[in-house]
């Protein structure tokens, strides 16, 4: 006799309070993966477990094959906001809604860029070696510098953008902001300063941190040319997505002083190779993609990605965490 209930396939970093949702619901059954699984594997996991409505995505990559080897998909989430690895076209050719977590991670984010800044700017790598090798008389040649002041271009002014602005005009900072699609109107009442020209305004600042979508249009947005816009004792912040920066350019900057330090959260190559140049250089801070998974966030994206798959399910998805609005009419 044939199931009522809901399959739904979901990654191993899904939360308890995510899990706990499916749970209450006598209509769900789920089945766990691991979120380091290979493309044909997973692949294989859906033909072996079809039908499947709908799937809670970490990193895995989504389209066309899986689409069919589940053969009743529903609902496809993603427990975060970046969606790169989803074939966005496939799922609404198919009425299929993409989901994302909102603003889960969004504080975050925001969190880890601001600590990115701060940590580059009050020198903190640098000096935390210096007092451990013995080099504390020299201190002074180590000099680190204030928030207070400076001037911080974001581009991109969604959840996680916004909320970087907020902790920037915190640390009383002059805030650009680029954003094509966002009005002026919207930024000006957020206490920040709008600009058209993303080349023009690159000079101006003395941080610049990244939060906007990786596509087509972002996608190498930061090559030598547009690096060079910078001021040598700028700095290059990227939490958003590994590629919008080109890191060679990034790398030649650096060690030609034309760039004061970057912080990343992100690599063109995830996990990037041992022994990458950018490595080696004391005016980097690295992170290995964690800074949206923090526990709170965890928690919070499990629980909303939760929510937003049941609630396709029930027939009334969340809207606003629908990113192929196309599927809703």
């Amino acid at each position: 006799m044939a199931s009522n209930k809901k399959k739904l396939l979901i990654t191993e970093s899904m939360s308890l309070r995510g899990r706990a949702l499916f749970d209450e619901r006598a209509d769900i059954e789920t089945v766990e993966f691991s979120n380091m699984i290979s493309a044909p594997d997973f692949e294989a996991l859906l033909q072996q477990e079809a039908p499947v409505h709908g799937v809670a995505l970490g990193a895995t990559r989504f389209g066309e094959p899986e689409l069919e080897a589940s053969k009743e998909m529903k609902v496809v989430a993603r427990i975060g906001v970046g969606y790169d690895a989803v074939d966005v076209a496939a799922l609404s050719r198919r009425k299929v809604p993409l989901m994302v977590a909102g603003t889960a991670n969004s504080p975050s984010v925001a969190e880890q860029a601001l600590f990115m800044m701060l940590t580059l700017a009050k020198r903190g790598v640098e000096l935390h070696a210096l007092v451990k090798t013995g080099g504390w008389s020299t201190r002074l040649g180590l000099l680190p510098f204030d928030l207070f002041s400076k001037t911080v271009l974001i581009i991109g002014f969604g959840r996680i953008g916004t909320r970087t602005a907020k902790r920037c005009l915190a640390m009383e900072m002059q805030v650009l902001v680029y954003d094509p699609y966002k009005s002026a109107d919207e930024i000006k009442a957020a206490g920040c300063e709008k600009v058209d020209d993303l080349d023009a305004a690159l000079p101006r600042a003395d941080f610049v941190s990244i939060h906007c979508p990786k596509n087509p249009e972002t996608t190498g947005m930061f090559d030598a040319a547009r690096i060079a816009r910078l001021k040598p004792t700028a700095y290059l912040i990227n939490t958003a997505r590994g590629g919008i920066v080109v890191e060679k350019a990034l790398y030649d900057a650096l060690v030609a002083g034309k760039l004061a330090g970057a912080g990343l959260d992100v690599f063109e190559v995830e996990p990037p190779p041992h022994g990458h140049p950018l490595f080696e250089l004391p005016n980097v801070v690295i992170a290995p993609h964690v800074a949206g998974v923090t526990r709170e966030a965890l928690d919070r994206m499990g629980e909303q990605t939760a929510r937003n798959m049941l609630s396709a399910l029930d027939g009334e998805p969340i809207r606003q965490n629908v990113i192929n609005q196309d599927v809703l009419a």
